[in-house]
């Protein structure tokens, strides 16, 4: 039988770029889930690695859902906060901490009581926040800033992360101890190519969902609609799956969804090209090519060699990902804070909107969990 995990509301979820469903019918897939099942029964921190839209939170939320807590599941994503903003989300403040705080607030640790807070992308908190982050881990406590008296919590905290943050420590963006403290179960979530036995059962089920939004029923996945999904290296995981199959739909004829339907860009699982790939293409080749163009520059003798190649290689990735901050990120094994220290250094980042005259409410103080949950969820 398929085991499937989607989120409470998925109905009513605006586009984004996590995966809204899950199922278990490869066998990498079963494994972790039952992996997942015996970490959820202890207390122990989780760290679920990932590349996105795999179904981290997916996870994180069954994780919960199998510990018996009370308390709620409150997912918050790091990356959508500014530097200034993360620490009072997380930990809270009190009334005159700085400019604008007219009212005390609870923090994300203290709203989660009893229950499970998920840190997604993690490896983009910044140094200082890491610092706070660490003490609330070893000590169970938070301070609020502006205060000085520690508040007691009971949340069990699973993060995530869509970068190797042993590279992060390795070289130098995110600190060991903290790693090690979020670290004492991971989970690895492989990407969907690398799971072939859920990608048919992932396309039925949203087969399913959109058939009922747009009003279709009896729609069926042509044989050679079946082997191009199977084939297909999914680089956009299972938010791309659900895009496919939701353009196949509204397209298809018949009740019948032909590979033709499918808008897929050509790029076939690397299991598939690596017959056509000649031998010398090896990673061991790759690695003498660059060192052959790194003795060329050591011949020429350049000033400032090491800002020379770095710049050239994140304007590179930076072009090769469209310019998109996250994907960029995630190529380079970096996270986007780092990237944005880069992009900002080299000037490409785009110049920001001018703030309109417009006079601003100041928003609500008083904590609101299903509101703020929305605005995080929005943001991400």
């Amino acid at each position: 039988m398929t085991r499937l995990l989607t989120f409470p509301d998925s109905q009513h979820q605006v586009l984004s770029i996590r995966a809204k469903a899950l199922v278990f019918d490869d066998p990498a897939s079963r494994a972790l889930l039952a992996q997942a099942e015996r970490v959820a029964a202890s207390d122990a921190t989780v760290l679920i690695i990932g590349e996105t839209g795999t179904g981290k939170e997916l996870i994180a939320r069954h994780i919960h859902a199998c510990s018996g807590r009370r308390g709620p599941f409150l997912a918050v994503n790091c990356g959508a906060f500014t530097e200034q903003l993360v620490e009072a989300e997380l930990f809270g403040h009190e009334a005159g901490a700085y400019t604008g705080a007219t009212s005390a607030r609870a923090g994300w640790f203290e709203a989660a009581a009893d229950g499970t807070l998920f840190l997604d992308e993690v490896g983009d908190l910044p140094p200082a926040v890491q610092v706070k982050l660490l003490r609330v881990l070893q000590e169970r406590q938070v301070v609020r800033i502006g205060s000085r008296k520690p508040i007691d919590v009971r949340v069990r905290l699973v993060a995530a992360t869509n970068v190797r943050l042993e590279q992060a420590v390795a070289a130098g963006h995110f600190r060991a101890d903290l790693y090690y403290r979020l670290s004492v179960a991971t989970l690895q979530l492989s990407n969907l190519a690398q799971r072939p036995g859920d990608i048919l059962a992932l396309a039925e089920h949203f087969i399913g969902v959109y058939s009922r939004r747009l009003g279709l029923t009896d729609v069926r996945l042509a044989p050679d609609a079946r082997d191009a999904l199977l084939a297909y290296a999914w680089p956009g995981n299972i938010r791309e799956l659900e895009n496919v199959i939701h353009y196949a739909l509204i397209i298809c004829r018949d009740g019948r969804i032909a590979r033709e339907d499918l808008q897929l860009h050509a790029v076939a699982r690397p299991q598939a090209l690596a017959v056509a790939v000649p031998a010398a293409a090896s990673v061991d080749d790759d690695e003498e090519v660059l060192e052959r163009v790194f003795q060329r520059l050591f011949d020429e003798a350049p000033q400032a060699l090491h800002a020379r190649v770095e710049t050239a290689l994140i304007r590179a990735a930076y072009r090769h990902c469209h310019h998109n901050q996250v994907h960029t990120a995630a190529l380079l094994g970096i996270t986007r804070n780092v990237l944005r220290t880069h992009l900002k250094r080299l000037d490409l980042l785009p110049p920001a909107r001018p703030a309109r005259a417009v006079p601003v409410a100041l928003p609500q103080i008083a904590h609101e969990p299903d509101r703020q949950i929305e605005r995080v969820h929005a943001a991400a």
